[in-house]
């Protein structure tokens, strides 16, 4: 693939890094959040929570870095090397779903759970911004989808929680 400057980066590192790398931290810091929260509604108990998220995250983490290795092999769309991508795309996805799983080692679930929600703003407000930075995706828009994006996510996971604390 020739290489090509696009908003100021060269395209290739975009395509081969850093999106795998965008697509593996969304996805962890989204699909993470209704079962580690609903755990933590359901229970009250962090340590329960933290590895219903520790699970979500690496089964997360080994998911969508198969289906981003065995999505193509980048000959056609330069894409890269689907090894290197999917592993860039595991590793990313199970990061951004222990983020904020971490804060439920701590044996204060009130405790736990505001640390946890401060680090989900930061986490979907550091995407948007690498959304803006490399993707030239406008910030105000980005902002709004991945802010609202994750809490409807979040919003789900504290409503299937609250729901089952009453069965």
């Amino acid at each position: 693939m020739r290489q090509v400057e696009w908003a100021g980066h060269d395209t290739r590192f975009v395509l081969q890094k850093v999106q795998p790398a965008l697509l593996g931290l969304m996805d962890g810091s989204v699909s993470t959040l209704a079962p580690l929260f609903a755990t933590a509604e359901l229970t009250s108990d962090p340590h329960k929570a933290f590895f219903v998220g520790l699970a979500a995250s690496i089964g997360a983490g080994i998911s969508m870095g198969l289906a981003e290795a065995l999505s193509d092999d980048g000959r056609v769309t330069g894409r890269g090397s689907p090894v290197v991508r999917g592993l860039i795309t595991g590793v990313a996805t199970a990061v951004g779903g222990m983020l904020h799983t971490l804060p439920f080692l701590i044996r204060d679930i009130r405790l736990a759970l505001y640390i946890a929600y401060v680090v989900v703003i930061i986490e979907l407000l550091t995407i948007a911004y690498i959304r803006f930075h490399y993707m030239k995706t406008p910030l105000a828009r980005t902002i709004v989808q991945v802010i609202v994006g994750g809490g409807v996510v979040f919003a789900v996971g504290l409503w299937l929680g609250s729901i089952g604390v009453g069965f």
